[in-house]
């Protein structure tokens, strides 16, 4: 059997708390490869406007690049309409595989909301990494983890990592107000950024 990960998002840009959780899943899960697919149009969030597909495709790729068994996937950019999960579980699967599905808490939180929420547990046995430090979730993560358990059978597991609090969101802020992100994302990343003036970058050569 071959054991599978998926982890998608927008990665607009990709950062190192991506990086971080892409490698604790790989290792905790057991996984023979992981697939990191970037979502086209994601049903539960805005992409960045002005970034286009091929920009986030191409960061992503150098956000993931050398590191053993991972995969970086357009599966979700070259279908249309909206980019759902149980979609891209239905063209992974197979008789010999079984699939890990790799979520924050935020969307860990809200599975059964999803589209096709029995079909997406029938498919796959999701994970979550924890982005965040906040005890007041502790309660609801559990009692979320109880109720996906009996509605469908599946337990959710948790990837045990310390937290890396730092967001998409808040790397765009920086650059558009020209400041460092550094410490928040590879540097070819960095670099591509740049080069190309997404999020409003007004950093020059790498320099203030």
């Amino acid at each position: 059997m071959t054991r599978i990960g998926i982890y998608g998002g927008t990665f607009s840009p990709p950062h190192n708390g991506h990086i971080a959780a892409a490698k604790a899943f790989m290792e905790q899960m057991w996984l023979d490869f992981l697939f990191v697919i970037p979502a086209a149009v994601p049903p539960h969030k805005n992409v960045e406007e002005g970034i286009s597909a091929d920009h986030r495709f191409r960061m992503t790729q150098l956000a993931f690049q050398g590191i053993e068994g991972v995969y970086v996937s357009d599966l979700e950019l070259q279908r249309t309409g909206k980019s759902y999960t149980v979609d891209t579980l239905r063209e992974l699967s197979g008789e010999d595989r079984r699939l890990f599905l790799l979520c924050g808490t935020d969307m860990m939180l809200t599975l059964d909301e999803w589209h096709e929420p029995e079909e997406l547990f029938r498919l796959c046995y999701p994970v979550y990494a924890r982005r965040e430090k906040d005890p007041v979730l502790d309660a609801q993560i559990l009692k979320k983890i109880a109720f996906y358990q009996e509605k469908y059978g599946k337990i959710v597991r948790k990837i045990q990592m310390e937290p890396v609090e730092v967001s998409s969101t808040l790397i765009r802020k920086k650059i558009a107000a020209g400041e460092s992100v550094s410490n928040l994302i590879p540097p070819l990343v960095e670099r591509y950024i740049f080069d190309n003036h997404l999020y409003g970058s007004k950093i020059e050569d790498g320099k203030q």
